[in-house]
């Protein structure tokens, strides 16, 4: 190669490494910047203190089970205080409030007593999305948090709120953005545009669910992958095209509340209510199934992380059942070991690490293997109920309780 062509390579390249440096502390979306959970290029510290992790700052917020994103040195959380719901900008490395911006609410909880906002905001470049429990989506500039545009999805689909309010996060696709609406009388997902929220394709009809779809490439075609109130789902995101569509759910007081994993060309999905795990894979023809079970891995609303050709994530249901921490073989199904009683909690794996944060607050360090389940540490952050998906950046956990955002040192 000539030197000149070699210079030009060298200089594409570090500014290629300058750009994902640049981004690899971002955690702009629900799990993370694949949406699986899994955060590529942070560092966590292998074990902590006896007394924890150092909690950076900590902030008083309003209630919501929405979890927080982080992207270009920012924390943004979606909360409601009095009759709003509110988005907030904070300083990621000092915790001091930026802008602000408030919309009113009518959502008012059926079942779980908490008034506030559950699907987790979307950053995309210089925007931020973000899905009320009473169906409102808007679009609020990521720079001061001005409304850019509102729908009403609820009311223009015909959509129910469910048990719990409007809960699945929305997606970007290929300059689409893709919800999972709803609509009892209406379609179950609808593309908006991104510049003005105006629809561009609706599909299939079902009701919502608490999951939030994934984008992959199964069988050499992009695919955005859906759990909706009863099926797994498959569209294409330029038109709206089911490219499958498999029967997952259960009719009752049910919801599916974990989202889809792609492995390579399978697809897996987990639920509780006697639904349990599907793995599929997807090719020419139908999706098969590869396994399929109630006893393996059923997660109430948590989504598993894949990691070395297993599943890690909790089989059971919260204040139903007992809650066990398991590995399970993800090629057959099978249980590789159990965790038995370890309650309910959320997943993040970065660093060869699993950190997983309880319902209680507490915030456990999990080195993942298939043999046995080995602790590293563990440490008491929040002070009340956590059910809120956190977010790692630059080896900083943001988590929420019903009371404070935190901001908490696990990195090295």
């Amino acid at each position: 190669m000539p030197l000149i062509l070699r210079r030009l390579f060298l200089f594409a390249f570090t500014l290629g490494l300058c750009w994902q440096t640049a981004v690899a502390g971002d955690w702009p979306q629900i799990l993370g910047p694949t949406r699986n959970g899994i955060a590529q290029d942070e560092k966590l510290a292998d074990s902590w203190p006896a007394n924890g992790p150092q909690v950076v700052w900590k902030q008083k917020i309003g209630s919501g089970l929405a979890g927080p994103v982080v992207a270009d040195g920012r924390v943004v959380l979606f909360q409601r205080i009095g009759d709003n719901d509110v988005v907030q900008a904070y300083d990621a490395q000092t915790g001091k409030p930026g802008w602000k911006n408030q919309f009113p609410t009518t959502f008012r909880p059926s079942i779980n007593p908490d008034d506030g906002p559950r699907s987790i905001p979307l950053i995309h470049k210089d925007r931020v999305y973000l899905f009320g429990a009473a169906g409102d989506l808007r679009c609020v500039s990521f720079a001061d948090g001005q409304e850019i545009w509102v729908r009403h999805t609820h009311k223009e689909f015909g959509a129910r709120e469910g048990y719990f309010g409007a809960g699945s996060s929305p997606i970007v696709v290929d300059g689409k953005l893709l919800l999972n609406v709803g609509g009892f009388r209406g379609p179950a997902v609808v593309a908006f545009s991104l510049d003005k929220g105006k629809t561009l394709w609706e599909a299939v009809k079902d009701t919502a669910s608490y999951s939030s779809p994934v984008v992959a490439t199964l069988n050499g075609k992009q695919q955005v992958i859906f759990i909706t109130r009863m099926n797994l789902v498959s569209l294409d995101p330029a038109d709206g095209s089911v490219q499958f569509e498999i029967p997952f759910g259960r009719r009752g007081p049910t919801v599916n509340g974990a989202n889809p994993l792609v492995i390579g060309n399978r697809v897996f999905a987990t639920s509780h209510y006697g639904v349990g795990g599907l793995m599929v894979e997807v090719g020419d023809a139908a999706p098969k199934t590869i396994w399929e079970n109630d006893e393996a891995l059923s997660s109430h609303y948590p989504t598993p992380i894949y990691y070395d050709g297993n599943l890690y994530g909790i089989h059971g249901q919260e204040r139903a059942s007992p809650l066990h921490l398991r590995c399970v073989d993800a090629k057959t199904g099978g249980v590789l070991w159990s965790e038995d009683n370890f309650g309910i909690g959320t997943f993040i794996m970065a660093d060869g690490k699993l950190l997983i944060t309880k319902l209680d607050g507490e915030i456990v360090l999990v080195q993942p293997s298939p043999k046995k389940y080995t602790e590293l540490s563990r440490a008491q952050i929040g002070q009340s109920t956590a059910r809120a998906l956190p977010a790692l950046a630059d080896g900083k956990l943001y988590l929420r309780d019903e009371q404070f955002l935190y901001c908490v040192d696990v990195g090295r």
